[in-house]
């Protein structure tokens, strides 16, 4: 299998099909890791390169940089790089076809804010995607990041009310996206998509619960690396689209503390660069610096989805099987 196909099945992604399909286009984000892989892959393949002309992303001047793009289209027996409708019959997604468009999202798109209704139901194929939450004095902290595993506004289905977190995109991607009445309404008819929003939930409750375990009894140091190590698991690449004025705002501390804990990471040999708002990261090297959270939230997540007994985190071994280790070239 090629690198490209290779980094772009992260998260289970499903991509060799779409490789060979001359009607499925994908948008570029200008810059990502998502445009250097399907350079990479259209290279590989002519049939892929001859629609890449079709591709272009004009800048959005819209706040929320968020736009529907005409030639994709989800489908289920096509390919979807999204895991939970991957998981989909195709009945369950006929519920949601409609209505269902592919969108660019744009590096500091605002997806949902707090206090205001949530008018779709965003499915990441790739990118990553902040939930923040916005304090009175106007600091922020992040609570947990969603990428092509999981979605952004399905916990709407729990009933009507405004947004309670300002979702942001972090790192440039594509998404599915859905009208929220669609979704409720298909999530209520079909026990298939309430199956794969119930995981998604529990994922997201491990995240949550985790985070706040992490923010109260661990050092700011290993929670930055946890939160860059979780964005690496998303964006496929090791350089991440951050300045460190994102890092304070993620982690809800002073601009000084990041640039202080960048250091130290750097003198370890976690940070190999930090300019240009990127990042480039040791991922091996930052697994040592991170605290045990980031292998806890992977190994409980993949044990919900996959249907595995979740064991108690007192007994998940430091070296699972089921998590191994990865190397610097290849997808998380």
């Amino acid at each position: 299998m090629s690198r490209a196909a290779r980094a772009m099945r992260n998260w289970n992604c499903w991509v060799p099909e779409v490789l060979r399909c001359d009607d499925t286009h994908f948008a570029i984000a200008s810059g990502g890791a998502f445009a250097s892989n399907f350079k990479d892959a259209a290279a590989e393949n002519s049939a892929l390169r001859s629609n890449v002309w079709n591709m272009f992303l004009i800048p959005c001047s819209s706040e929320y940089a968020v736009r529907p793009l005409t030639f994709p289209q989800v489908s289920n027996s096509g390919g979807t790089c999204n895991r939970l409708l991957a998981t989909l019959s195709p009945a369950d997604l006929d519920l949601l076809r409609p209505e269902l468009e592919t969108v660019a999202l744009e590096q500091d798109a605002v997806l949902a804010r707090a206090g205001d209704e949530i008018d779709y139901v965003f499915f990441p194929h790739s990118g990553a995607i902040l939930l923040m939450i916005d304090m009175a004095d106007g600091q922020t902290v992040a609570t947990g990041v969603v990428g092509c595993e999981g979605a952004v506004g399905s916990l709407s289905v729990l009933g009507a009310s405004p947004s309670g977190i300002t979702a942001v995109v972090r790192a440039a991607g594509t998404a599915s996206r859905v009208p929220a009445a669609r979704f409720h309404a298909a999530f209520g008819r079909s026990p298939g998509i309430r199956q794969a929003i119930q995981k998604h939930v529990r994922s997201m409750l491990i995240q949550f619960q985790l985070g706040s375990a992490c923010n109260a009894l661990h050092p700011v140091e290993a929670r930055m690396a946890r939160w860059l190590l979780q964005l690496r698991d998303r964006v496929d690449s090791d350089v991440l689209p951050l300045t460190q004025q994102a890092l304070s705002q993620i982690l809800g501390v002073r601009r000084t503390t990041v640039t202080l804990l960048m250091g130290n990471l750097r003198k370890r040999g976690a940070i190999r660069s930090d300019q240009r708002g990127q990042i480039e990261i040791d991922r091996a090297r930052l697994l040592a610096a991170a605290c045990e959270c980031h292998r806890v939230m992977r190994l409980e997540a993949e044990e919900i989805f996959s249907g595995d007994k979740v064991r108690t985190r007192g007994m998940a071994p430091a070296n699972d099987p089921r998590i191994p280790e990865i190397e610097a070239d290849d997808a998380v």
